[in-house]
């Protein structure tokens, strides 16, 4: 099969669902009009609540929802064949994704900027919020050790994207304060910026030559200084780092997109994995765990965590929400679609391939995979004439953008969702951003330590994936009430909610199974699991009692 063909039938299905189905949900179910107020005129701060303009907002949403999550989790899930990976993709991104994170911002939008676990204590009750910030605050926990273990690997393996990522942290910082202190337009300064990012990705490898010792810095020291710099990130204002750096890594990654879809279509290579592979050898099940591997690329319940706890407090208009909600996903569905490509057309035959995913051992390493996807990418990228090398330097500076925006954008949604607790049960101290954002930081840093370490991350990913979805369920959840209560339809929310609360605590459940068969290695992660998988069930029971106008104990 075609893997261009492919390609272009996936981006055909997006724009068709962004036109119309984006369209429809617009209009009809969430009503969106420009003159309608926002928070970020409202509550403007300069820290939190910052009026931003759309390519702006846009530039930082789609960064921060973008992680390596997409990147990884389909390079893992095709080893069930492509053709299950790209459907899920596709239509998962559509009806599910995309409507999960344009309904949280709504949402959001609609409750003065608050994040999707305090507004369950308006719709449901303040019990219900307890619960979901608990669960919300676990997936963060989860996430910033993951995505910290990503980005170390690559520094381990490419340690030529060490520089152009430095040099990121610095040209944000000056273009944030040229534009919100100096009041330069937007215009010359990102263009000079995003021309020093390419620039810092070809003098990379040099950067690297030059400093050997970067090469010899172990992943879990990289993870205490990925850490530590999140940490600093999460107290800085929005403007200063997040917001430009979010701005210039969105071009960047856009720049990698086109040039993977332009190598694609001159490549024109072929498919060489089996279409179905139903029974991988030591693979669980196809059903359900497909659809916890495969989470960000198609709906992910820490986008809903980045449209209402960052990206809400920013929008400068109301129906900039399609674009940036809908419009954001699909974009990261496209970075779905073209792992699963990389991950299947990106070998020279059908032997090659199956050298990387004979068994599920194979597949399922975190290095190996993000090292297909460099590698795959990177054949794609060198099409257009760029020296292999530098291809693959960018394919990680990439890779890394993509996980970095995440971890400056979870790492300052963890600080939000702590003081949000600390607020409503009696603990001020921890109503601090500073004091907030080291608890935070400091339990990821446990896990990564206790639980990462002795195989580079991985018992990390399930883990991710499963509490990743059972807070996209929970949302959907929230947000199909609300709708019942204001009278709007609930079905195109309601369906995809009952799909993936089903699925996961299917999924969950067979992780745990796993996770208490080896305690002894995995003893947080088990403990972690079941006090997860039971705050998710007390909240469908309590949704269900909302919804069935059962009384309310303890409402908002």
């Amino acid at each position: 099969m075609n893997a261009a063909i492919l390609a272009g039938i996936v981006v055909v299905m997006f724009a068709v669902g962004y036109r119309f189905y984006a369209g429809f949900l617009s209009r009809h179910v969430f009503a969106l009009a420009d003159d309608e107020p926002v928070p970020s005129r409202e509550l403007e701060d300069g820290i939190d609540y910052v009026p931003t303009r759309l390519p702006v907002l846009w530039g930082h949403h789609f960064a921060s929802i973008a992680g390596a999550a997409p990147i990884v989790g389909p390079a893992i899930a095709v080893i069930w064949g492509w053709l299950p990976a790209l459907l899920w993709v596709g239509i998962g991104t559509i009806f599910m994704g995309a409507t999960h994170d344009f309904a949280a911002l709504v949402i959001s939008l609609r409750h003065r900027g608050r994040s999707i676990g305090e507004i369950s204590g308006v719709v449901l009750n303040r019990r219900t919020r307890t619960l979901f910030l608990v669960i919300i605050s676990f997936l963060i926990w989860v996430v910033l050790a993951v995505f910290a273990f990503i980005i170390g690997t690559l520094f381990k393996s490419n340690p030529g994207s060490i520089f152009p990522i430095n040099v990121q942290i610095v040209v944000s910082m000056v273009l944030g304060w040229l534009i919100y202190k100096r009041g330069i337009p937007l215009f010359i300064p990102s263009i000079i910026g995003y021309v020093a990012l390419l620039a810092a990705v070809f003098y990379g490898d040099t950067f690297a030559a030059a400093f050997p010792a970067l090469g010899e810095i172990s992943v879990l020291s990289w993870v205490w200084v990925l850490l530590i710099y999140s940490l600093v990130a999460s107290v800085l204002p929005v403007w200063l780092l997040l917001q430009p750096r979010d701005y210039l890594n969105s071009h960047q990654l856009v720049t990698g997109l086109v040039a993977l879809g332009l190598g694609l279509v001159f490549l024109q290579p072929t498919v060489v994995a089996p279409a179905i592979n139903l029974n991988p050898e030591g693979a669980p099940s196809m059903i359900p765990f497909l659809f916890v591997t495969i989470a960000c690329g198609a709906i992910s319940g820490f986008h809903g965590l980045v449209s209402s706890g960052t990206t809400s407090k920013q929008v400068g208009r109301m129906t900039d929400a399609r674009p940036i909600g809908y419009g954001g996903m699909l974009a990261e569905g496209t970075l779905g679609m073209l792992a699963v490509l990389a991950a299947t057309a990106g070998f020279a035959s059908t032997e090659e391939w199956y050298v990387h995913y004979a068994s599920w051992g194979e597949a399922n390493g975190l290095a190996a995979k993000l090292g297909a996807f460099v590698d795959g990418g990177a054949t794609f990228v060198a099409a257009l004439g760029i020296p292999v090398d530098a291809a693959k330097t960018f394919m990680a500076v990439i890779v890394i953008a993509f996980a970095a925006t995440s971890l400056d954008t979870g790492a300052r949604i963890q600080r939000l969702v702590i003081a949000e607790l600390a607020e409503s049960h009696g603990v001020p101290a921890l109503t601090n951003r500073y004091l907030a954002s080291v608890l935070g930081i400091g339990a990821a840093l446990l896990l990564a330590v206790t639980q990462g370490g002795g195989d580079g991350g991985l018992a990390l990913w399930p883990l991710f994936g499963t509490t990743n979805q059972l807070v996209a369920g929970v949302t959907l959840l929230v947000v199909s009430i609300w709708l019942k209560h204001q009278g709007k339809p609930v079905v195109f929310t309601l369906i995809p909610m009952a799909l993936v609360a089903s699925v996961t605590l299917w999924a969950m459940t067979g992780e745990l199974l796993e996770y208490y068969a080896d305690f002894e290695r995995l003893w947080l992660l088990a403990i972690s699991g079941s006090v997860i998988l039971v705050l998710d069930i007390w909240i469908l029971i309590e949704g269900v009692r909302v919804w069935t106008g059962s009384p309310r104990r303890g409402a908002a």
